[in-house]
């Protein structure tokens, strides 16, 4: 990529779900492989597919109509965002061999299920097999993401981008490997994943694109953009200038499971039983259900704090060992949300900025039956389908992953000043992986008996497989992975 400054940034030359978020109440993911003898086809009909792209100045256009429209009960707006991402292997199909600079995304997310800990067995030539479903073991050259106002709207988007690529014909170019559909959940569940807990609070804002609330992070354009002030990579193919790399991931969620274990496990000393095991939940968490976060409300929910969209500017983790009530006692080291983003526990190492990432998954399945309830157990697929735009996988999502949620000893860099040791933290209790077969715990659940480690008997997150996708910008997608306008008649 050229030294030289790039362009000022242009909204209308970005897919629309990485800087803004496309709305949306369901959004469906259709996974295809590109038919190997007819690539040239295939370039060219992407030609046709530009048109329907969404961008991010469309999506933040539609940001402020909803607004309008939630002010005068006008009724929901017609949405049908399309965007369209590829894997490396896609890109080698399209003929297009550079490095993109991002070790992750030229391996593939499979060759990284080791160690990003997932379940699985190695072979006997110590390969290593993941326990993912089958289709994302198969080889995926790209995904469309079709997010909609309603599965209606998905259906009309999804037989236009098929009419394109000749889905269904003799001549078809594309063909679906895999179909996911998510939808927001119903109700006043809306914006809260499966487990119950408010999704999404701590978003970081885009500098010079979101105008940004008090005590909420704002990272450089670089840090989502490849190729903006912030990337780190330098070694980048001038087309990747606005493109992103997307991390995809199938979590199932085991939503009776994991209420049972907060049932078996209410927090020690606190009543009535109930409220016991929804204070757990928090501390596992880091969050009550109502999104108010455990460092301010540490003793009880306040939904009236978890929906103040400014409640991030109040709370910081402010890590000082010299007052001891000041560090687990409100929030375990290792609860999700501080796990995810440690906030002023790292302030003396430079902060979290390269580490951030922006999250556009939504959830799927349905709500709890009567009889999951009851019996305790999962009897239908429900969970996340996580996805994540940065400009560096390593940095972002991978480092996240393996470093913070995965890594016992954290924070990291910190010592306890009591013992001069490591801080052995624990899992993140929610994403954590151990590796297969192998136990989890953590410690600062008992804000009573900090030190004390709580076995998590099951992992309540479990990765059935993903994959690393790039998301090129218009002109790239027009200019670049097209076949040239000169050579479409050829």
């Amino acid at each position: 990529m050229s030294t030289s400054a790039p362009p000022p940034l242009d909204l209308n030359n970005i897919q629309g779900d990485i800087l803004v978020g496309i709305a949306k109440k369901t959004e469906t993911y259709y996974f295809f492989q590109i038919d190997s003898s007819r690539v040239n086809d295939f370039r060219k009909q992407l030609s046709q597919l530009v048109p329907l792209i969404y961008t991010s100045a469309k999506s933040q256009d539609d940001k402020k109509k909803i607004a309008d429209r939630k002010r005068t009960d006008a009724g929901l707006l017609k949405i049908g965002g399309v965007n369209i991402v590829f894997s490396r292997k896609g890109l080698n199909l399209l003929g297009i061999k550079d490095n993109t600079g991002d070790t992750a995304f030229e391996a593939g997310m499979l060759a990284g299920a080791k160690d990003l800990h997932d379940n699985g067995t190695t072979t006997p030539d110590n390969k290593f097999d993941p326990d993912w479903i089958p289709a994302f073991k198969k080889q995926i050259h790209g995904l469309v993401l079709v997010s909609a106002d309603s599965h209606q709207t998905v259906d009309e988007s999804l037989r236009k981008v098929e009419q394109i690529f000749k889905v269904g014909t003799p001549n078809a170019t594309i063909y679906q490997v895999l179909r996911l559909v998510g939808d927001v959940r119903p109700g006043n569940e809306a914006g809260h994943e499966h487990f119950g807990f408010l999704d999404g609070v701590s978003q970081p804002a885009v500098d010079g694109v979101d105008n940004h609330l008090p005590g909420q992070d704002v990272v450089r354009q670089g840090i989502i953009l490849v190729g903006r002030q912030g990337d780190v990579t330098t070694t980048r193919p001038a087309w990747a200038l606005d493109g992103s790399f997307l991390a995809f991931r199938y979590l199932p969620q085991l939503v009776p499971e994991f209420n049972a274990f907060l049932k078996a496990n209410p927090v020690p000393g606190v009543l009535p039983p109930d409220f016991a095991s929804d204070l757990a939940g928090a501390r596992l968490v880091g969050r009550w259900k109502s999104g108010a976060p455990i460092d301010i409300a540490f003793a009880a929910d306040n939904p009236t704090l978890g929906a103040d969209k400014q409640n991030n500017d109040l709370f910081r983790y402010n890590f000082d060992f010299d007052q001891d009530i000041q560090s687990q006692a409100r929030c375990p080291f290792a609860a999700h949300t501080r796990k995810t983003n440690p906030r002023a526990d790292l302030d003396q190492f430079g902060g979290t900025e390269l580490k951030r990432i922006l999250r556009r998954g939504i959830q799927f399945g349905p709500e709890l039956t009567a009889e999951e309830i009851s019996l305790g157990r999962t009897q239908k697929d429900r969970g996340l389908l996580f996805a994540a735009y940065q400009s560096n996988i390593p940095n972002g999502f991978q480092f996240i992953q393996q470093s913070w949620a995965n890594n016992v000893t954290f924070p990291p860099g910190k010592k306890d000043q009591k013992t001069g040791g490591t801080i052995q933290a624990g899992f993140d209790p929610i994403i954590g992986q151990a590796g297969p077969g192998l136990p989890r715990t953590m410690n600062g659940f008992d804000p009573k008996a900090q030190s004390t480690n709580l076995s998590l008997t099951a992992e309540w997150v479990l990765s059935k497989g993903g994959e690393y996708f790039f998301s090129p910008s218009l002109p790239t997608l027009k200019n670049v992975f097209a076949l040239p306008a000169d050579q479409r008649e050829l």
